[in-house]
C-alpha cells in the first residue's frame, strides 16, 4: 500500500504543470480524474483523462497527468506518446516531465530518445536525487541497447500446482541435493514458510514448514537455507526481541522438525534494517542486506563471519566491488562459496533493479558484476533469484502469463556464462558398526589444497544423516568422529566430476576397542619416498587430537605397500613411511609408551594389486588399537 501510495502522490503531482484549458468541458473531465487517482483507479482516471485531450487537444496539462497515469499503469508506449503530445503544444515544460519522458522512452527501448531527454534535463538539472538517477540512466541506455541485440536463451518453466497456488508464493530457497525447496506464501496479508519435496523431478505438494516457525502473528520470510538443510536463517520484523525494524533469525532442523527459531543478535543485526541473508556453504559466513550506516547507498550486501569463540563477527560491507550508490538486494551464495548473485539497480542494467553475479577471484576480492542478460533482466524489478548446486537452472519468482496466481515459482536455464563453478558433494548416513543404529557424529571436510575447513557439523541427531558440499578441482579429506568411537577416514579427489553423480555413502564406525583399526586415507608421500607431505598434517593433527581424547589408548602404526617392486625394499619403504608418522606424533606431544610402529610391506593387502585402484587402496598407513 505504501508504494500504492507513492505511485498516487507521483502521479498527482503532474496537476502542478501545464495550464487549465478555457475549454470546460475538458477542465471538468480533467478534475475529476484526482479522486480516481487517490483510489487507485488509473483506468478510470485514463478514460475521463482521454476524454479531456478529445474535448481540449492542445490541453497541455491533460496530457501530462495521462502519461503518468499510463506510467502508474506500465502502459509505457502510451505514456510516451502522451508526453511527446504535451511537449509538442509547448516545447517549455518543467525538468521533471522531460525526465519522466525519458523513463518512458527507456521503457519502450527507444534508447536515442531516452539518452536525449536525460540529458537535456540534466542540463537543467545536475545536483538532484532525480540528476543522480539520470546519469545513471545513460549508463543504462548505452548497456541496453547493446544487451538486447545480444539475448540469452530464456524459458521460464512454472514449478507446478505442488508448489503455486493463487496466493502469492515468491523467495525460493533449495538445498545442495535439490530434494528440498521452501519458499515463502502469502495468505491473507500473512507470510508463512512452506516447504516441497522433490520426487522423480517433480515437485510434491507443499506443506507449511514448522509452527515452530510459522507464526500468526508476525510475517516470516527473505529466508535462506543451507546446503545440507539443516539451518533455516530468515528475516522476522516487528518483534518484541527486534534489534530493529527487520532482524534476521536462524533455526536448526531437529529430525523431522525444526527447533525454536533465535535471533541472530549483534552484530548481523542492529537498530536499523536487516533483512534477505545469504549462508555461506560451510555456515560460517553470513551475508545480508543492511541501510546500517557505513555503506555506499540506501541499502547495502554485508557479511559476518563466525570467530573461533563461535560468535558471529563484526559486520563487514563488501565494499564498492559490489555496492552502489544506489540499492543492492537479495544476495545468494551459491554452493561453491566463490560466485554470488545478488540484485541492483546501481550498475549498468535495464533501469531498475536487475540480476548480476559476480566471482570472488583467489585473492579474495570481488569481481566486477555482470548483468546476467536479457531478457532475464527487463525494465521491471528481477531479484530473488537462487541457482542450483549443479548450476544449471534458477529459481525465482514472478507474476508471468498462465500462472496460477498473484506470484509464482519458476525455474529457468542459467546461461553459461553466467553458471557458477562446478560441485560436488557427499551425502549419508553414520551408523554403529555392530548395531547398525544412527549415530549423531561430528562431520569435517577439509580442502588440502588451501587447508580450509569446508565443512564442519555435525549429523541429525535423529537420522545421522549429513550434506557436505565440496567445489571440483581440489582435493578432500572427509573426517567422521564421535566420542567413544574410533574415527572415520576418507580422500575425495576431485580435480574433475559431475554434479549428477554425487558421493552417497554410509559410514559405519565402531567403538574403541583392542584390535580396532583405521585406514588414514590422508597420509600421503611421494612415490618410493618416506618424507610426510604438507597435505598430510591436517590427518595427523586429527589422529593426535583423537589420542589426548582417549588417554588411555594405546596403538601401532602400521605401514603397507603394494606388491609392486623388490618385497624386502617395499617392507623398508613401508617401515619408514610408518616411522615418519610416529616422529610426527612424538614431536607433537604424543608419549613414546603409547606408539609402536611397523612395516609390512606387501604382506597385508585389502585389494586386488591386479588393478590400479586396489594397488591404490594397498598403498596405505593405518593404525590398531593395541591396548586401551
Amino acid at each position: 500500500m505504501k508504494f500504492c501510495l507513492i505511485l498516487s502522490l507521483s502521479v498527482l503531482s503532474f496537476y502542478s504543470f501545464g495550464q487549465s484549458s478555457p475549454n470546460k468541458k475538458a477542465q471538468t473531465y480533467f478534475e475529476k480524474a484526482g479522486p480516481f487517482i487517490d483510489q487507485f483507479d488509473y483506468s478510470a482516471a485514463e478514460q475521463v483523462l482521454k476524454n479531456a485531450v478529445e474535448a481540449d487537444p492542445l490541453f497541455q496539462k491533460a496530457y501530462i497527468l495521462l502519461a503518468g497515469v499510463y506510467k502508474a499503469q506500465k502502459k509505457y508506449q502510451e505514456a510516451k506518446m502522451a508526453y511527446e503530445k504535451a511537449i509538442l503544444i509547448n516545447k517549455t515544460v518543467a525538468p521533471e516531465i522531460i525526465y519522466s519522458f525519458a523513463e518512458a522512452a527507456f521503457a519502450t527501448q527507444d534508447y536515442p530518445n531516452a539518452k536525449q531527454h536525460f540529458t537535456d534535463f540534466l542540463a537543467l538539472d545536475s545536483s538532484s536525487e532525480k540528476a543522480k538517477r539520470a546519469k545513471k540512466y545513460l549508463l543504462d541506455c548505452d548497456f541496453a541497447n547493446i544487451a538486447i541485440k545480444k539475448p540469452v536463451k530464456y524459458s521460464p518453466l512454472n514449478l507446478g500446482d505442488g508448489v503455486n497456488t493463487a496466493d502469492a508464493e515468491y523467495f525460493p530457497a533449495i538445498t545442495a541435493d535439490g530434494e528440498t525447496l521452501v519458499f515463502t506464501r502469502q495468505v491473507n496479508g500473512n507470510e508463512d514458510f512452506w516447504t516441497a519435496q522433490s520426487k522423480n523431478n517433480t515437485w510434491g505438494l507443499a506443506t507449511p514448514l514448522s509452527s515452530k516457525i510459522n507464526t500468526a502473528r508476525y510475517n516470516e520470510g527473505a529466508q535462506t537455507i543451507s546446503p545440507d538443510g539443516k539451518y533455516l536463517f530468515f528475516t522476522g520484523c516487528n518483534r518484541p526481541d527486534g534489534l530493529g525494524r527487520c532482524d534476521i533469525y536462524v533455526s536448526h532442523r531437529e529430525g523431522k522438525d525444526w527447533g525454536e527459531p533465535y535471533n541472530v543478535g549483534q552484530p548481523v543485526n542492529s537498530e536499523f534494517w536487516e533483512s534477505q541473508p545469504a549462508i555461506s556453504p560451510d555456515g560460517r559466513t553470513l551475508y545480508f542486506i543492511s541501510n546500517r550506516p557505513g555503506g555506499f547507498g540506501g541499502y547495502d550486501i554485508w557479511k559476518s563471519t563466525i570467530t573461533d569463540d563461535a560468535k558471529w563477527g563484526p559486520a563487514i560491507n563488501l565494499g564498492p566491488e559490489i555496492n552502489t550508490a544506489f540499492d543492492e538486494n537479495t544476495p545468494f551464495l551459491h554452493a561453491d562459496g566463490k560466485t554470488l548473485y545478488f540484485s541492483s539497480n546501481g550498475w549498468p542494467g535495464f533501469g531498475n533493479k536487475d540480476i548480476y553475479f559476480s566471482r570472488q577471484g583467489n585473492d579474495g576480492l570481488w569481481q566486477k558484476p555482470i548483468n546476467i542478460g536479457y531478457p532475464i533482466n527487463s525494465f521491471e524489478d528481477e531479484s530473488g533469484l537462487v541457482v542450483s548446486a549443479d548450476g544449471n537452472s534458477g529459481l525465482f519468482s514472478s507474476n508471468l502469463k498462465g500462472g496460477y496466481g498473484l506470484q509464482d515459482i519458476y525455474s529457468f536455464g542459467i546461461p553459461e556464462t553466467a553458471k557458477p563453478l562446478k560441485i560436488s558433494y557427499v551425502k549419508g548416513i553414520v551408523r554403529d558398526r555392530d548395531t547398525k543404529k544412527t549415530i549423531e557424529s561430528n562431520v569435517q571436510v577439509i580442502d588440502l589444497k588451501t587447508n580450509k575447513t569446508v565443512f564442519d557439523d555435525y549429523t541429525d541427531p535423529e537420522t545421522g544423516q549429513f550434506l557436505a558440499v565440496m567445489p571440483i578441482g581440489s582435493n578432500y579429506l572427509f573426517n567422521v568422529n564421535a566420542e567413544g568411537y574410533l574415527f572415520y577416514s576418507e580422500n575425495f579427489e576431485l580435480k574433475s566430476g559431475d554434479i549428477n553423480k554425487p558421493y552417497q555413502i554410509e559410514v559405519y564406525i565402531e567403538k574403541i576397542k583392542q584390535g580396532g583399526n583405521v585406514t588414514l586415507k590422508n597420509i600421503f608421500f611421494d612415490t618410493n619416498k618416506f618424507n610426510l607431505l604438507p597435505a598430510s598434517i591436517r590427518e595427523l593433527d586429527l589422529l593426535i587430537d583423537f589420542l589426548h581424547q582417549n588417554q588411555k589408548v594405546e596403538i601401532e602404526i602400521q605401514g603397507h605397500t603394494d606388491n609392486v617392486g623388490d618385497d624386502q625394499l617395499n617392507e623398508k619403504l613401508s617401515y619408514n613411511r610408518a616411522n615418519a608418522v610416529y616422529e610426527y606424533l612424538v614431536k607433537n606431544g604424543i608419549d613414546t609408551k603409547r606408539l609402536t610402529f611397523k612395516g609390512f610391506g606387501a604382506s597385508k593387502p585389502i585389494a586386488d594389486n591386479k588393478t590400479e585402484s586396489g594397488r591404490k587402496n594397498n598403498r596405505r598407513t593405518s593404525f590398531v588399537i593395541m591396548k586401551i
